[in-house]
């Protein structure tokens, strides 16, 4: 199904070719410069040093709220008195909400204090999540972002975004350059396209399936290309981008078409599209065939998006594979066997939000989905829309009215249940949800009585149709 090629390919013609020779790293280096990816790293290059050491230099910077605070601590301290270039402060993590008293709030008055003092954006809580917001205001072809966020991908809007820590975010606002050693960049080849009832989350873990154990994508760009991709929206790009990251990937990169110009011209950001492709005979580590029209319903069960099923493989054999969870203790004191009932899984929390599965159509299926009339249930489902763009398009729909009517309703625009500081499942519940991750712990699962809440990550348009929910 998907294809990993480790040999050398060039890009001619609109098409990729393997090397006709074994090249030089020096002449590999030089050719990959050619590559969109190579393109926007040499445009943000300060000055040439000649090693495999790259010093770049950032567009924008973002850092959410559970680590901006000790990033202005640091720069306060060093006598930083602005800020050189665009840091958007985002207060969609909320990370302190639960256990701290009025801690969070303190927090967000000193980022907003900060942000009029130095010259940084302030996006106030509940108006957007981190990375939705990015691709809305800031990104587009040729950019590079730094972000102290896991998740901080742009590339369907040709941006290259890297995720670090705080530190480096710091380093940058201080006038020093971003150190990088030359990365393998690797062409994705998209083909095909995706059948009704699979959707972003079903070819990103496919994906991470395929080349995360191996450690086949680990810190290389990812570059694509490829006719399937024009049969992509955008929301179904950006959702399979910041995937990525679960791949062990670096950062990403899209061609751009006329919908990635639609989408920043119905922003008011035409200006701000340029056409991004690689020049001829641009040189790519190695080439991933991807044919979309071979991608089916997929779950990731814990302990890492990397422990992939197809859904009609798990409902089949979920005896046998919820067993070896069992086995491995993956969730200490939790009993996934437990939570069968026939060939049916007993849900009882699901979970749509988040840079991953807050957009405007995944809820729509979702819906959808709904309104098809499947058996009622005890399940408790919630839904946060990524930002108040995707919030208003949903109400002037009608999408908002139908939710409600079905009883489901929507949150506000913050991460929040994607790590663990809103919408926690009771002990001994399964929650599957549509976000980023579902590390043990990592979701307000914490250890109690050695015990846990696990959850599962998936897509809900795949999803929901086929695991029949049952009542707790």
């Amino acid at each position: 199904m998907i294809t990993y090629i480790s040999d050398g390919f060039t890009f001619r013609d609109g098409a990729f070719h393997p090397a006709p020779e074994p090249y030089s790293e020096n002449k590999k280096r030089t050719l990959k410069y050619r590559t969109m990816a190579g393109q926007v790293l040499l445009a943000h290059e300060v000055g040439h040093h000649g090693d495999d050491i790259l010093h770049l230099k950032f567009d924008a910077l973002t850092s959410p709220d559970n680590n901006y605070v000790s990033i202005l601590s640091t720069l306060r301290a060093v006598g930083v008195s602005s800020f050189p270039l665009p840091w958007i402060l985002s207060n969609c993590h909320n990370s302190l909400c639960s256990i701290s008293g009025t801690q969070n709030a303190d927090d967000h008055k000193f980022g907003a204090l900060a942000a009029q003092k130095y010259g940084a954006i302030f996006l106030p809580p509940y108006l957007g999540v981190i990375h939705q917001y990015i691709r809305e205001t800031v990104a587009s072809p040729g950019k590079m972002v730094l972000g102290s966020d896991s998740h901080t991908r742009y590339g369907p809007l040709g941006t290259l975004g890297f995720g670090e820590g705080g530190g480096e975010i710091a380093n940058h606002l201080m006038g020093h350059p971003y150190p990088l050693s030359f990365p393998k960049i690797i062409a994705v080849h998209l083909t095909g396209k995706l059948h009704p009832g699979v959707g972003p989350m079903d070819v990103a873990l496919s994906l991470i399936k395929e080349t995360y154990s191996k450690g086949l994508l680990k810190n290389a760009i990812l570059e694509f290309h490829g006719e399937g991709l024009h049969n992509l929206t955008m929301d179904e790009r950006f959702g399979i981008d910041v995937m990525t990251t679960e791949a062990s990937a670096l950062s990403s990169i899209w061609a751009v078409d006329h919908l990635t110009q639609r989408y920043l011209a119905d922003r008011g950001r035409n200006e701000s599209f340029q056409v991004l492709t690689p020049s001829p005979d641009a040189y790519y580590d190695a080439l991933v065939e991807l044919p979309l029209d071979q991608i089916r319903p997929m779950i990731a069960l814990p302990p890492h998006p990397g422990n992939v099923y197809e859904i009609s493989h798990l409902l089949a054999h979920g005896q046998d594979i919820f067993r070896k969870l069992d086995e491995q203790h993956v969730i200490p004191g939790f009993h996934f066997i437990s939570k069968l009932e026939g060939t049916n899984i007993r849900i009882d929390q699901g979970l749509v939000t988040g840079c991953a599965g807050g957009s405007f159509e995944n809820i729509r299926e979702l819906r959808d989905i709904l309104q098809t009339g499947i058996e009622k249930s005890s399940m408790r489902l919630q839904v946060s829309p990524a930002s108040t763009q995707i919030s208003a398009a949903l109400m002037e729909t009608g999408i908002t009215r139908d939710l409600l009517e079905l009883g489901v309703p929507l949150g506000q625009s913050i991460c929040g249940g994607c790590f663990g500081v809103s919408d926690i499942p009771a002990d001994h519940e399964l929650s599957a949800r549509h976000v980023t991750r579902n590390f043990p712990m990592r979701e307000g699962a914490k250890k109690k009585r050695d015990k846990a809440v696990p959850q599962f990550s998936w897509i809900p348009e795949a999803s929901l149709q086929p695991i029949k929910m049952v009542a707790s």
